[in-house]
């Protein structure tokens, strides 16, 4: 077991904070019934609770409920109608990010799962739902700890001396965690509702509407915030937030910003590129080794990570699915420290086509045995190379600890992507130079080649959305850069199945947004639907 990871079995949810869930203005979906009679007013007087109370809060892009093992039966899934394990965070952040890109397509015909990637999806899908509420979910649990670690909170429970300081950095991480989920509200939906600590549990005023760009406004100003006030980066506990993430944040916030808000802001994507950049951190040696088990060890690359052990975080979602989904026809499980595949996730010629076809880039990992490049079937896992890119396999060869339940992390942020970022921004007429964002694209391209023979001495952007893809494959960047780049939902770039069509087509623009989901419209009428739906 990693024994340097934030720990989430025997998490301790108090009622008041499962009463927060009704923050989203569709209560009867999120609503709870309590597991423990102890209430926030007595929980947050002793200092011992807060790091299970914080635990909660990372344990929420984690696991899909209270309870490790989220099977197809599972009850305790911390939102009603989806499975817990279906309903994971970061699995849910895949299937919006990725399955709906060129990067995945997957087999099954779960509910309205086949309309992500043929992009046919509208308001009444549960998965965009799922999502939708998972974040909400987040937020709430935020909302409820900064309610209680307020100064005057603090100074009521007598939390003193190095408690009151380690509970300020707590505090402050909170911000950081609800300030991240906004931030993918503000991607993935645009105009959302807005709620924050002073929205009590059980108002019978439906939250407020917040327009996309008053709501970059709000991420902006609490991300700044938090890089005053968190830990230096590099210091605190792996897969705790410190300022590295804020800065993170902030320059995927600024390189966005053209869309979310009109206006650009690459020189303040360059500024904190740079931040991230001075303080320390380095490329792994093997890229290959940024994906396996013990992926938590030894790593300079990392910056902010959801954690995963196979011991006490054992979901469906996380890399437990991102592995086992994405091997089966002649794949051996044994070759991903697995018990077995679930014949699910592949990818698309478009994708393949990338990369080199002498396989010199290692990025390109991909599995073709019995497998056909073209996609003619949807539902066949042979139809689509097979993409190698998670394994539960340790550095030294020997698989997790447990082979049904995946140990390696997510990197929700990493300093390939800073260095991406810095190199983009640049060429959008940002404040860097040139000569040594070429340097850093070299270098992941050193990395990748295991030489230098992957070098390049000019960049352009579609050469930087393409190194983007290499790089951050799978990764849960690639709707968002599409988007970015005016490729999404337009005709200029297609892939296999987009629009619903074997070779790909144009669809309507409005899906660079996904809609408010249509029961919640309902319910709270500060909403309004995003044009289209």
């Amino acid at each position: 077991m990693k024994s340097n990871k934030i720990q989430f079995k025997n998490i301790l949810l108090t009622a008041s904070m499962i009463g927060l869930l009704s923050a989203t203005s569709c209560v009867n979906d999120l609503e709870r019934e309590p597991i423990t009679d102890t209430t926030s007013a007595n929980v947050y007087k002793d200092f011992g609770n807060y790091p299970n109370l914080l635990a909660k809060l990372y344990g929420g892009l984690a696991m899909g409920g209270q309870v490790s093992g989220d099977g197809g039966n599972y009850p305790d899934s911390d939102i009603n109608g989806i499975n817990g394990g279906f309903s994971q965070y970061t699995r849910l952040m895949y299937t919006m990010q990725e399955i709906s890109t060129d990067e995945a397509v997957i087999g099954w015909n779960d509910g309205n799962l086949h309309t992500i990637h043929k992009m046919t999806w509208d308001s009444s899908n549960e998965f965009i739902a799922a999502l939708y509420y998972r974040i909400y979910a987040e937020i709430a649990y935020c909302n409820e700890f900064l309610r209680n670690v307020s100064d005057e909170k603090l100074a009521a429970n007598n939390i003193t001396g190095d408690n009151l300081t380690q509970a300020k950095y707590m505090r402050t991480e909170a911000r950081f965690l609800r300030a991240q989920s906004y931030y993918h509200a503000l991607d993935l939906f645009g105009n959302v509702p807005f709620v924050k600590e002073d929205y009590l549990p059980g108002s019978v005023n439906p939250p407020q509407r917040i327009e996309r760009t008053a709501l970059f406004n709000f991420v902006e100003q609490e991300l700044l915030a938090c890089a005053n006030d968190l830990k230096e980066p590099r210091s605190n506990a792996y897969g705790r937030a410190d300022k590295a993430a804020a800065w993170s944040l902030l320059a995927r916030l600024y390189l966005n910003a053209g869309v979310y808000t009109g206006t650009q802001r690459n020189n303040d994507c360059v500024t904190y590129c740079n931040k991230v950049i001075a303080a320390g951190y380095s490329l792994k040696s093997k890229y290959g080794d940024l994906f396996l088990a013990d992926n938590d060890v030894n790593n300079p690359e990392a910056i902010f990570t959801v954690n995963f052990d196979g011991l006490n975080t054992q979901t469906n979602g996380g890399t437990t699915y991102l592995v086992h989904a994405s091997v089966g026809g002649s794949m051996a499980a044994a070759d991903f420290g697995i018990n077995g595949g679930w014949s699910g996730i592949r990818t698309t010629k478009a994708f393949v086509g990338k990369f080199p076809t002498d396989g010199s880039d290692k990025r390109g990992n991909f599995f073709t045995t019995g497998q056909n490049l073209e996609i003619n079937d949807l539902g066949s896992f042979n139809d689509g190379y097979a993409f190698i890119k998670f394994k539960n396999i340790k550095s030294n060869g020997t698989p997790g600890a447990d082979k049904n339940w995946v140990e390696a992390d997510i990197p929700l942020y990493r300093l390939a992507d800073i260095y991406l970022m810095y190199a983009e921004a640049t060429l959008r007429g940002g404040s860097g130079n040139m000569a040594t964002a070429i340097g850093y694209v070299n270098q992941l391209r050193q990395r990748a080649y295991g030489n230098t023979n992957g070098n390049v001495t000019s960049i352009n952007l579609d050469f930087i959305l393409d190194e983007r893809a290499r790089e951050l494959s799978w990764e849960m960047t690639r709707r968002t850069d599409l988007i970015r780049f005016g490729k999404f939902t337009t005709g200029d770039y297609v892939w296999p199945w987009k629009g619903n069509v074997k070779d790909g087509k144009a669809v309507e623009s409005y899906r660079n947004l996904y809609p408010i989901p249509a029961k919640d419209i309902v319910a709270n009428p500060n909403l309004v639907q995003n044009t289209g739906y």
